[in-house]
């Protein structure tokens, strides 16, 4: 099993290139499915989470082909195995994302309930109560989503909770049914909207993607399309808060400033100089870093995906502040770990109260899931010493070559095996 080792203490200083978006590959890829003729991705970041997607998609008889150019070309003319795996799906949550594109094509599906990181409970209900209003029938039984549908008919559905996957999956799903589906209460990521953008590139009539109300009227069959993967806003922020908490000096290219603005106010407040323009952000500290509180809610607020390693940042920050976690009940599983760094963190409920110290020392932590393993890389970067990192697969489901992005900017890690 792999693990990162770290010097800490070095500034990030140069300029590294962001990679495409996990969270909006992820889904992107699993639209191929409600096409006959070929859709090709670009910009897809070599992730585990990527590669997990294209072997299901490739067991449901899909044809995938991969460039040596970050693109992959899927064509799904015949799909002879609507089914996703246990073995496939219980490593990554993203893998329920072909249940509505399933149903809608092929008018049935089987799916494993999902797996992914242990950061809270994330149910499929609204996901399954939204296909069961368009006419599909849905049992669960020894572990798998059993659905059909002769035929997904038009529906209003009013999400209870904001959901990015449910608003995807029905949204994919509504591409192909008879009529006009509406999506009340839908969320507003950017990750839906490059969805949104690259259905209609393939002949979906899809309205208000990124706001709360989000309006589809199927047609017939979806074509053939070229798309390309927005940048990676959570890939973006983790680089920028470990410059910041670093006192470093870096620029990241090839991003969407756009996507950013409650990060980057906040790495405003705590002291960074920021500067923006069409394809790039670039950060320099120049004094003092000061913590901030934070509380995470659905966009365009503070992403939780942000969380793990705005508290690292906090860790080494003048001052004390509190960050409340308010989308998962579980996402606190990196305090312990940064705690064993020299971290002063105090948590109660669904807040945690941190006071900065005036430096952490390195130490061998584990990572419990994706983020969490930034915010342990954040915190490692930082600290004196060595420090250790233990299960860096998690990390290897949502960065791309992040120890050899970190290297070009000067950073002390390295991986072992």
């Amino acid at each position: 099993m792999d693990k990162l080792v770290i010097e800490g203490g070095v500034p990030l200083s140069g300029e590294v290139r962001i990679s495409g978006a996990k969270n909006a590959a992820l889904p992107i890829l699993c639209a191929s499915i409600l096409s006959r003729e070929p859709l090709r991705v670009q910009n897809v970041p070599h992730l585990r989470d990527v590669t997990t997607m294209l072997g299901l998609l490739g067991q449901m008889g899909v044809g995938v082909s991969v460039d040596d150019r970050l693109g992959v070309e899927l064509t799904a003319e015949t799909l002879s195995n609507p089914v996703a795996p246990y073995e496939l799906v219980k490593t990554m949550r993203a893998s329920v994302l072909v249940l509505g594109p399933l149903l809608a094509r092929c008018g049935e599906a089987r799916v494993s309930l999902p797996g992914g990181c242990a950061i809270g409970m994330r149910p499929v209900d609204q996901h399954l109560k939204a296909l069961e209003a368009m006419g599909a029938t849905i049992a669960i039984e020894h572990g798998y989503m059993h659905a059909h549908a002769a035929r997904l008919t038009g529906a209003r559905i009013i999400m209870e909770l904001v959901t990015v996957t449910g608003t995807e999956n029905i949204m994919m799903a509504a591409t192909l049914a008879d009529g006009e589906t509406i999506i009340e209460n839908a969320a507003r990521e950017p990750e839906v909207v490059d969805l949104a953008n690259c259905l209609k590139a393939m002949g979906a009539k899809i309205k208000g993607a990124g706001s709360g109300i989000i309006t589809i009227c199927g047609v017939p069959e979806l074509k053939t399309a070229t798309y390309q993967v927005m940048p990676d806003r959570i890939e973006t922020g983790t680089f920028l808060a470990a410059a910041a908490a670093t006192g470093g000096n870096i620029r990241l290219r090839d991003v969407r400033t756009n996507t950013l603005d409650a990060v980057l106010d906040k790495l405003r407040e705590a002291g960074a100089m920021v500067d923006c323009d069409d394809n790039g952000i670039s950060l320099r500290m120049n004094g003092a870093l000061h913590a901030i509180s934070l509380r995470t809610a659905p966009y365009p607020a503070f992403p939780t995906d942000m969380q793990a390693q705005f508290m690292a940042l906090n860790t080494v920050a003048a001052g004390s502040c509190l960050i409340t976690e308010t989308i998962f009940e579980n996402r606190f599983m990196h305090v312990q770990e940064l705690r064993r760094l020299g971290a002063q963190i105090e948590v109660d409920g669904n807040t945690a109260a941190v006071t900065g110290v005036e430096h952490l020392d390195g130490a061998t932590v584990m990572a419990t899931d994706l983020r969490a393993s930034a915010s342990l890389v954040v915190a490692g970067l930082v600290a004196r010493g060595e420090t250790t990192i233990e299960r860096v697969y998690h990390l290897d489901r949502g960065y791309e070559s992040i120890e050899e992005k970190l290297s070009r900017l000067g950073a002390r890690i390295r991986r072992m095996h």
